[in-house]
């Protein structure tokens, strides 16, 4: 199977708290507008930027926990998960209730593949909130990445009880199902997450497989040709798709 999936980021970046693009083209002269230019650097994707004027945020305002959540985001972004642990680490230490804290460091935590502190810190954040549903999620990744298949299922099966439309949830459970060789639910979840986003790649590549393994390579056929029609250079899809033509026979 590809690579894990996790949770969007930068969707949640957006949530944290709401921007202001009134200082574009204008220097800050207060960390309010250091932090406000910052946080739109963050969003935008201009990670350095909002590296730079949130550390001068920081220098000016030591307990400045926004600026650690959104530079720990950034840091997150760039790749650079030691960097936001720290930042995020310091949030929880300012604000001990930060669920959006416990959530990025348990995410930074399964990229760098220690997913026993990143189920610790789901855990916390759930604790705070039992209604996280991306805490679920991120919890649930950490015990599919252990091969507790079961206990991920059920963390994204809370997950989508909290949010029926949680595509994410979906994909992520399909898989797990996949992995478990329960073809029709994955088959299932997988159909759930293309209804609702249809350019889903990641999702009819593994409905595909998921339908190769029941023999019915028509349906995997047509949920190949689909992936390459979002990404006509996956190569992966081009092998399974030719093994697909292969085995039915056209």
């Amino acid at each position: 199977m590809r690579t894990v999936k996790l949770i969007c980021m930068t969707a949640l970046l957006l949530t944290v708290t709401a921007g202001n693009t009134a200082l574009w083209g204008q220097e800050p002269k207060t960390e309010e507008e250091y932090y406000s230019r910052g946080r739109e650097y963050s969003k935008k994707g201009d990670y350095d930027k909002a590296i730079a004027d949130l550390t001068q945020v920081i220098q000016l305002v030591p307990e400045a926990d926004n600026a650690y959540l959104y530079r720990g985001l950034s840091y997150f972004q760039k790749g650079d998960y030691d960097k936001a642990i720290a930042d995020f680490t310091q949030v929880i230490q300012l604000v001990p209730e930060s669920t959006n804290a416990y959530l990025f460091r348990s995410m930074s935590y399964l990229q760098k593949g220690d997913y026993d502190k990143g189920i610790a810190d789901s855990s916390e954040a759930i604790q705070l909130n039992p209604n996280y549903a991306e805490a679920y999620v991120s919890r649930g990744l950490a015990y599919k990445q252990k091969d507790d298949l079961d206990r991920a299922i059920e963390d994204l099966s809370r997950a989508i009880q909290i949010n029926p439309n949680y595509a994410d949830a979906y994909e992520n459970r399909g898989l797990a199902y996949l992995q478990k060789d329960d073809l029709d639910r994955a088959i299932e979840d997988l159909s759930k997450v293309i209804q609702l986003n249809p350019n889903r790649a990641n999702a009819y590549f593994a409905r595909g497989l998921a339908y190769k393994s029941k023999r019915e390579y028509d349906k995997a056929i047509a949920d190949f040709e689909a992936v390459l029609r979002i990404n006509p250079n996956d190569d992966i899809a081009k092998k399974r798709l030719e093994e697909a033509r292969k085995a039915w026979g056209r």
